[in-house]
């Protein structure tokens, strides 16, 4: 198939992207719902949790992609492949990441991956940026005890800010601890990691999760 050319930035602001979405019956997406769900936020083209799946079959794993195009792409591969624990949803997660939610059981949010948002440099773009407060709000009430999230850039500056606006949550603060890692977490690189990597220049990564003494 041929790989299909996409705009780099897409402006989530746009009234295109705040118009209510389709949720799927989640029963007839995965096989098992009742396993646990890794929510990946900006996936792109989503080889990176294609692998996963294959790699993870107790693990459901749903991609959200703004852009729309590699959102067809990433179904259709995942269908060629048969997984039956992975899906790929077009929306824009800052508006409909509380029905997104919702729409699970309570308690199956068990991983949230932000890797390489865009990071919008220019002050008046700032509000573009995928992790903005609400978000952060209602991903850290709706996941589970033990969940963990993982966040990664190549601009430093980006994975401190994302950092700091979960580790300011009152849900997450108390009971979570942030861990600075030197590789990828999952072993899987994403497309843009490898590229990076390949350049020589450098990856910053956290990783939060439970403190060892919560209960």
């Amino acid at each position: 198939m041929a790989r299909i050319r996409i705009r780099q930035h897409v402006n989530p602001l746009s009234i295109k992207y705040k118009k209510n979405i389709f949720l799927p019956s989640w029963d007839e997406i995965y096989i098992n719902t009742n396993n646990p769900l890794h929510l990946d936020i900006g996936c792109a083209r989503g080889k990176f949790l294609l692998k996963m799946a294959l790699l993870y079959p107790d693990i459901n794993f749903l991609g959200i992609e703004i852009r729309e195009s590699l959102v067809i792409e990433a179904n259709e591969n995942c269908n060629r492949l048969k997984l039956s624990n992975l899906y790929f949803l077009f929306c824009n997660i800052n508006t409909h990441i509380e029905p997104l939610l919702q729409s699970f059981q309570p308690g199956i949010l068990n991983c949230v991956s932000i890797q390489f948002p865009d990071p919008w440099f220019k002050r008046s773009h700032q509000k573009r940026r995928v992790a903005q407060a609400d978000l952060v709000c209602t991903v850290s009430n709706n996941l589970s005890k033990n969940g963990y999230i993982f966040l990664q850039s190549d601009i430093q500056s980006i994975t401190r800010e994302m950092e700091g606006e979960f580790m300011k949550n009152s849900a997450l603060y108390e009971h979570y601890e942030r861990t600075g890692l030197t590789a990828n977490y999952f072993t899987i690189l994403t497309e843009r990691e490898a590229a990076t990597l390949n350049k020589s220049k450098s990856v910053y990564r956290t990783l939060l999760q439970p403190a060892h003494n919560y209960n």
